[in-house]
């Protein structure tokens, strides 16, 4: 096995149980059940239920986008990465909890507990990945990277056997109480992350570091063109990874909505992705690490497009629901390598002192546009129908794919 060549496996097990700890945020809340939920109990109406769940993905993208750049410069400079990464940790795990407490027809409760944890989700993330280039070098980039989402996956995956086990009538009462599961998930499981990785030390906090900040990210826009690659390569991300965070955001409620799934199967779905998901994410950080990042990203975009595809045409077939689930296994077989190398590969592009700001900027154009892909599929939905919608995913995959064999990283 690959751990007993590295000799910082303490920094590595507990930089990736980081993943371990986030994964059933992503898979529970966000995805497949409190997403469901939300659109069928709290607001009780499919299209509204889908623009308000959209507008609330808009939100924490733009709140994400503005802050991670400025919270990656001032963790770089100063030593502050821990502090941060615990305390969007602790906040994202209070919240989720809180989510227990929105009934039907609390609607901007919901949104509101959603959307605080959500944002500390995502700047957790950010300052999470910012370590990786610090535990790993250029021959082992790709498999570490794909070691941790894999093991995201096993996590997301166990999180869902454990709410299915616990709460096997899955009523509003047991899917409430989901969120206690997945807020404690986390902040369980990321306090090896905490307090075992390691940081430079930390300065006394100054107001003037927030200008400063602001400063460095304005020397970093003007010398850009030192780092063409880096941009070309975030440009073409921002549309791919626009197309799976609508995935994310959307793919349980048009599972439900579309091809009317129960909630039972919702989550069987969840579990089957994240079995798909994690082979993916295991299998091709190998593979990366023998052909190329290059090569495994063009690979899983092909094959996403591909699965969408398929998705898209199921409710037109009279085995609609078998040719969704197919389209699903496959989404999940490549959506782990796609980010797991979209992940190795911005570290491996970025300088070694300028990790967590660059990684700010990796989340930034992440987020830029993600609310776009949402709200065009909240939108056609309102004016047409779910499946249509797919289509924004298609799309944007498509123009991803197109921009990022356009770049040169030889």
């Amino acid at each position: 096995m690959f751990l007993r060549k590295i000799n910082n496996k303490k920094q590595l097990l507990s930089w990736s149980l980081y993943d371990f700890a986030n994964q059933p945020f992503t898979t529970i809340i966000v995805t497949f059940i409190y997403s469901t939920f939300f659109v069928k109990v709290i607001v009780g109406d499919e299209q509204l239920g889908t623009a308000l769940w959209a507008n609330a993905i808009a939100i924490s993208s733009f709140v994400v986008a503005l802050f991670s750049p400025i919270i990656g410069v001032i963790s770089d400079s100063r030593g502050y990465r821990k502090f941060f990464l615990t305390f969007f940790t602790l906040i994202a795990s209070i919240f989720s909890i809180l989510l227990f407490f929105p009934k039907s027809g609390d609607i901007y409760l919901a949104l509101s507990l959603f959307i605080i944890a959500n944002i500390s989700f995502e700047i957790g993330s950010v300052l999470c990945n910012s370590y990786l280039l610090g535990i790993s070098d250029l021959k082992n980039r790709g498999i570490i990277s794909g070691f941790a989402w894999g093991l995201g996956f096993i996590g997301g995956l166990i999180a869902l056997f454990l709410s299915f086990l616990l709460f096997p009538d899955l009523n509003s009462l047991d899917i409430r109480r989901i969120n206690i599961l997945v807020g404690v998930w986390f902040l369980l499981f990321s306090l090896p992350s905490i307090f075992l990785l390691k940081d430079k030390k930390r300065s006394r906090f100054k107001f003037k570091y927030i200008i400063e900040s602001f400063c460095a990210i304005r020397d970093t826009f003007h010398s850009v063109s030192k780092y063409k690659l880096i941009i070309r390569f975030l440009i073409a991300r921002l549309f791919y990874n626009d197309a799976l965070i609508t995935i994310f955001a959307l793919g349980g409620v048009y599972a439900v909505g579309t091809l009317d799934f129960s909630m039972q199967e919702v989550m069987v779905l969840g579990i089957v992705l994240n079995i798909s998901a994690g082979v993916g994410a295991f299998s091709f950080g190998y593979l990366e690490d023998k052909i190329g990042v290059v090569k495994v990203i063009n690979i899983s975009l092909v094959v996403l497009i591909l699965s969408t595809l398929l998705a898209y045409l199921a409710p037109f077939t009279s085995f609609g629901k078998d040719l969704f689930w197919v389209a699903g296994i496959f989404l999940g077989l490549m959506i782990g390598p796609n980010q797991s190398c979209s992940r190795s590969l911005m570290a491996s592009l970025t300088p070694s002192d300028k990790q967590s700001e660059f990684f700010g900027f990796f989340a930034l154009t992440g987020k830029a546009t993600s609310f776009l892909g949402p709200l065009l599929f909240s939108f056609i939905t309102i004016q047409y129908n779910q499946q249509d919608a797919l289509w924004v995913v298609i799309i944007l995959f498509l123009i991803g794919l197109i921009l990022f064999n356009r770049i040169r990283f030889n």
